[in-house]
């Protein structure tokens, strides 16, 4: 029997799965925490050589995944449907389950080295989940009003875990909302050099140089009006139009920008390497609320992701409507 320090018992949950609480237990909990489920018999030998390698393992991984048991005779619905689904007859049989979703497996009583290069395959690192902790403080202390401590929350995420785009991209948008522009063009060189380009790192990159254009350009301090005379006298001079839309995107005047973009696509969509409908699509993207977080119930669904009914289900959010509104225009000025 392994003694486990009192400090470890934080850790150690031992969920015994049920037909009751599998789906709160197992498929919930692993919208937010992977989830082992190890299924044993009393009977079984190799299970208890397995199970307090396991526990072992859970108080090591320190809540980066939960070990919940499932005892083979008691739940036989379960424990045959998982099986069957991975096309697996003998225990002890551990399935992983992520996102709500059962994604690994394996069979018998692997040594803990084993063990572990599975989880590794799944589980978030150290840096990973300490990164996420610090992006949250940062949404509350932005929420508070405190920008810089947000920023330095932020930054400290990035240390921790360079590939939370998540992160990055909220650090991003906070630089460029503080006029720190070149500290914004540093951060965005790394994701800015994968192939393919990320949409969204690749949209707030066309919003800096909107912004940088209004700064270095001489038409960036002309007034509308200036733009509008110079339009009137030629409907195809797209130069003067997208330095309009950029010098309109670098104020927020979001949708003003999109609309003298679209002016650009329906006259030739491919001018200049198809700049205005990149700088288009860009605009939409950051318009684009983030993905809700694991967990969160949807618009129009519950938690669980139950369809709701009736006119709160219906109503539409003004964002979204003006969204899917101006992907419509583009969509008909393209075809």
């Amino acid at each position: 029997m392994v003694a486990f320090p009192d400090f470890a018992r934080t850790f150690l949950t031992m969920i015994d799965v049920t037909v009751q609480n599998f789906e709160t237990e197992v498929l919930k909990a692993s919208l937010t925490t992977p989830v082992l489920v190890d299924i044993w018999a009393e009977w079984c030998g190799p299970c208890k050589q397995l199970g307090p390698v396991l526990e072992q393992l859970e108080v090591e991984y320190a809540g980066r995944f939960v070990l919940a048991k499932l005892d083979a005779d008691k739940q036989q619905d379960i424990a045959g449907q998982l099986s069957q689904m991975f096309g697996v007859r003998s225990i002890p049989f551990c399935v992983l389950f992520a996102g709500g979703q059962p994604v690994d497996g394996f069979v018998g009583a692997l040594p803990a080295a084993q063990v572990r290069q599975f989880l590794d395959k799944h589980v978030p690192s150290e840096g990973a989940v300490a990164a996420e902790a610090q992006a949250d403080e940062a949404e509350a202390l932005l929420e508070s009003g405190d920008t810089d401590a947000a920023l330095a929350k932020l930054a400290d995420a990035l240390a921790h875990d360079p590939g939370n785009d998540a992160a990055r991209s909220d650090y991003v948008r906070l630089l460029i909302g503080t006029g720190a522009y070149a500290e914004a063009a540093a951060a965005l060189e790394e994701p800015l050099a994968r192939e393919p380009r990320p949409l969204h790192f690749d949209a707030l990159r066309r919003w800096l140089d909107a912004i940088e254009f209004v700064h270095q350009d001489e038409r960036g301090n002309w007034p509308i009006e200036q733009y509008d005379a110079a339009i009137a006298q030629n409907k195809r001079d797209f130069d003067t139009r997208f330095a309009k839309a950029r010098a309109l995107m670098a104020e927020g005047q979001w949708t003003a920008s999109m609309d003298e973009l679209l002016e650009i696509i329906m006259r030739d969509r491919k001018w200049n390497e198809e700049a205005a409908r990149k700088t288009y699509v860009a605009i939409l993207e950051l318009l684009t609320p983030p993905p809700q977080k694991p967990g969160a119930a949807a618009d129009g669904k519950s938690a669980g992701g139950i369809e709701l009914t009736g006119k709160a289900a219906k109503q539409e959010d003004p964002q979204a409507e003006l969204l899917s509104s101006y992907r419509r225009k583009l969509s008909m000025a393209l075809n």
